[in-house]
Parts: structure tokens; C-alpha cells; sequence
């Protein structure tokens, strides 16, 4: 798509930019304020290379249009951009063309629930839209239109980009189509901000909107890095996208198979903490630390206990529980993992064999829902210290909501993301084990705060 010299020119061109703005201080011109005829050479192939990238990269950018049937005065999610009071709602989004023949990728969220959608390309044609799949883990979608020989969307390695490198943003924030905004890739790997059961973000300070979900952020060579997702706060400089191997990995199995099967270990883990690694063995340079093991899961079947650090998984060291995640998310369903564990003093090796990520997307899952989802929609997490900070939190509970899967159990008995989780059947919660044993039997009594309340909520599997 470019010149492999383009990268230098903007990057020669960054120093010229600085001096621009001196007009003429920094020159080395007699007159006053004459630019440095080099200076804006420089400047100009900078503006060149990112006007190159808008023009190439805007026609595999689609803008979305989608209509759901709401109750009167039932929200939207923010990033959905919706507009109206109940019955038919509007709301947009954006997406990349993934394939010539017509098969767009987006976020989940953009359309979620959707009865209508329409796709409109650069070139002013519209298109109506049947939804091919879904993946609520990593809140991507994927779409298909009745057209050929679409100009595709070319992806990058989010692994290999450097933070602080240009990046680009583009779709339709507010409806506003095809805006094209700057920045850098502020950092790699973010997580633990509550959004999806999968995290693993890009981070910008290039802005992002509602209405820009689902559109890419590209590099100056013009190829994907991330497919856009959400904000922090409206304005903020803080924007995420889903990295290019996540969502190019989950696209190929939703465009073969309508659904997402993934490796999964059957463990939920925290980060360590000095506190903590005092309590289990002393120092750690790194690992993911098991606060609980779902039983006749995975690692229930390979012997491993909450307690244990997974320091390896084969030759990848974890450093903390993320590089984890990522590690297992690269390995099939069945495969066989060699784990290096730490239990008390003593590290050894352990054989797993993965099995599948309960998910409720697909029609499959759905009816399978109380057998592939113990805790009937509820992602829970538990308040590291680190949380706490972050939150701000000083009360006395253990276990937070993460997120909470739409359409189920959960989410109809009113829980909520954010939601501190205190009893289940008047006993107090102590890590997400307590909650799981308390739905063994389908059913339990929380007792939870939220904001500056607290109440109990029923939750019972449905019928």
C-alpha cells in the first residue's frame, strides 16, 4: 500500500513540525519570521503520508445504521449513539470490510438486538445487512451484504506496533462519517476495566466517539491495528481498541462457523502483590495467582488448586494475569499445555488439556445456558489492592461484578457491572468460590452494594 521509506519520512518529519511552529525563530534565514524552506518540505511529507492513509484506508470503512425495537424510556449503551423514546430506536456504529464479497466486521454492541441494519460503503451505496455472528467476549460482530469486489480492510500486527508510534482513528462519530482523528498508540495489553470477558486493549489518545465503534485504528502504512471499541469518560484522550490478532482470529471462526470456540483452563486469577507473594511462597518475578478452579473443569482435571502461580505456559514466561489470558487464547480447544506451577516453595511442570470457553452466544450455548454457565451470567472478579486504589474503595467487600452477559439470569434479576458483591445466603463472600458454591443449586441471595447503597437481590436459574 506505501513505500516502505514512508515511516521515515514521518518520522524525519516530526522535528520539522516543532520547528513550524517557531515560524522563522529557529530558521536559519536573516529575515524574521521566514520558514526553513527544508523544515516545511518535511512538514508537508508528514501531512502527505496521513492525508494518503485517510484516502486509502476510508473506502474499507463503513458506516452502520441499525434499528432496535425498545420499551419506552429502556436505555442504549452509550458508545451505541441511539437516538429516540421507545419502540423503533436508531443508533449507528462503523466497520471494516473484512473480505471482497461483502463480510463486514463491528462491534457486538452496535448491533446487539438489531432488527434492521444497514450498511452504507464511501461511495454513497446502502446495503441491508444480515448478522453472520457474534462474540460477546470480545464484543465483536460480524455482518454480510449482498456485494462484490469491495475494497478490503489490510491488518497490521498490534503485537509488533511500538507504543508512542502514529495511529489513526476513522468512522463515524455522532453520525458524522468518515471523520478521520490522530495519535499515538498511548499502550499495549490494558485489561481489568469491566467491559467484556476478554480485555486485552490497545490504548489511544487518538479521539474516539459514539459512532466510531467498530472502525479501525491504522498505522501509517495504513493497516489495521485494532478495531475501536470504547471510551473513558466523554473527551478524556483515552480510547480502546481490540487488538488486530484477537479480532482477526475471532472473525475467521465467525465467518466459518457463526460462533467463537476458544481454549479455556477452567481458573479464575489475580494479580500478585507483595502482601499476597509473602502468603504463597515468598518472591515471585512474575505469575498469574488461582483464586479458584471450576470443578471438573480443565485444571480441576490436571490437579491445580487455588493457591497456585502459573509462572510458564511451555516457553512463555507470565508475568501477570494477562499475559496469561493472551497465552491460552493463542492454543486451540483440546490442545495439550505444559504449565510451570509454583505451590508453596516448590515449582513443577503440569500437564493440561484445554477445553472449551463456556460462551452464551449462538443458539447452541444459549440452550445449553445452565450447563456451560454455572453463575448464570455474572463475570466476577475479585478487589486486588490494586482495584481498590483504582476504585477508590474502602468497604469491606471481596468480589466485584466484571460484567454481566445480556438476556441472562443475571442480568434479569437487575445485577449490574460496578456491583460489590457481600453475602450470598447471609454468608459473607470471601472470593469468587463462595459465590460459585452458593449457585450449586441453582440459586442464591446476594446481598450487594452499589454506589452508596446496598440490598438483596434474588438470583435463580431460569426454567
Amino acid at each position: 500500500m506505501f513505500r516502505t521509506t514512508l515511516r521515515q519520512s514521518w518520522l524525519i518529519a516530526l522535528g520539522a513540525a516543532f520547528a513550524l511552529t517557531m515560524l522563522g525563530t529557529a530558521s536559519a534565514s536573516p529575515k524574521r519570521g521566514t520558514v526553513d524552506e527544508d523544515a516545511l518540505s518535511r512538514a508537508v511529507a508528514f501531512e502527505t503520508a496521513l492525508t494518503d492513509v485517510a484516502e486509502s484506508v476510508s473506502p474499507s470503512v463503513v458506516s452502520i445504521q441499525v434499528e432496535v425495537t425498545r420499551p419506552q424510556n429502556e436505555g442504549l449503551p452509550f458508545f451505541f449513539g441511539s437516538q429516540g423514546r421507545g419502540g423503533i430506536v436508531r443508533g449507528g456504529g462503523s466497520g471494516i470490510i473484512l473480505r471482497p464479497d461483502g463480510y463486514i466486521l463491528t462491534n457486538n454492541h452496535v448491533v446487539k438486538q438489531a432488527s434492521r441494519i444497514e450498511v452504507r460503503l464511501k461511495n454513497g451505496k446502502s446495503f441491508p445487512a444480515k448478522l453472520v455472528g457474534a462474540d460477546s467476549a470480545t464484543d465483536l460482530a460480524m455482518l454480510k451484504i449482498d456485494a462484490r469486489n469491495l475494497p478490503q480492510a489490510e491488518f497490521g500486527s498490534s503485537e509488533k506496533a511500538r507504543v508512542g508510534q502514529f495511529v489513526i482513528a476513522i468512522g463515524s462519530p455522532f453520525g458524522l462519517d468518515y471523520t478521520v482523528t490522530t495519535g499515538v498508540l498511548s499502550a499495549k495489553g490494558r485489561g481489568g476495566i469491566g467491559a467484556n470477558e476478554i480485555e486485552d486493549y490497545l490504548q489511544t489518545d487518538a479521539s474516539i466517539n459514539p459512532g466510531n465503534s467498530g472502525g479501525p485504528l491504522v498505522n501509517l502504512q495504513g493497516r489495521v491495528l485494532g478495531i475501536n471499541t470504547m471510551i473513558i469518560g466523554r473527551g478524556s484522550g483515552i480510547g480502546f481498541a481490540i487488538p488486530a490478532e484477537i479480532a482477526q482470529r475471532v472473525a475467521r471462526q465467525l465467518i466459518e462457523n457463526g460462533t467463537v470456540k476458544r481454549a479455556w483452563l477452567g481458573v479464575s486469577f489475580q494479580e500478585i502483590t507483595p502482601e499476597l507473594a509473602a502468603h504463597f511462597g515468598g518472591n515471585f518475578e512474575g505469575g498469574a495467582l488461582i483464586n479458584a478452579v471450576v470443578p471438573q473443569g480443565p485444571a480441576d482435571n490436571a490437579g491445580l488448586q487455588a493457591g497456585d502461580v502459573i509462572t510458564a505456559v511451555g516457553d512463555q514466561k507470565i508475568q501477570e494475569g494477562h499475559d496469561l489470558l493472551r497465552t491460552v487464547l493463542r492454543h486451540g480447544v483440546g490442545e495439550r499445555l505444559t504449565l510451570e506451577v509454583r505451590r508453596g516453595n516448590k515449582t513443577k511442570k503440569m500437564l493440561l488439556v484445554t477445553g472449551e470457553r463456556p460462551s452464551e452466544d449462538g443458539p447452541q450455548s444459549r440452550q445449553q445456558g445452565a450447563q456451560d454457565n454455572a453463575m448464570l451470567g455474572l463475570a466476577l472478579e475479585e478487589l486486588t489492592p490494586r482495584l481498590r486504589e483504582r476504585f477508590r474503595y474502602e468497604g469491606e467487600g471481596r468480589v466485584f461484578v466484571r460484567g454481566v452477559s445480556p438476556g441472562s439470569d443475571a442480568d434479569r434479576a437487575g445485577l449490574r457491572p460496578g456491583d460489590i458483591l457481600l453475602q450470598a445466603d447471609r454468608q459473607p463472600i470471601r472470593s469468587i468460590a463462595d459465590v460459585r458454591a452458593a449457585l450449586k443449586d441453582g440459586e442464591v441471595l446476594l446481598y450487594v452494594e452499589r454506589d452508596s447503597g446496598r440490598f438483596f437481590q434474588p438470583l435463580t436459574r431460569s426454567k
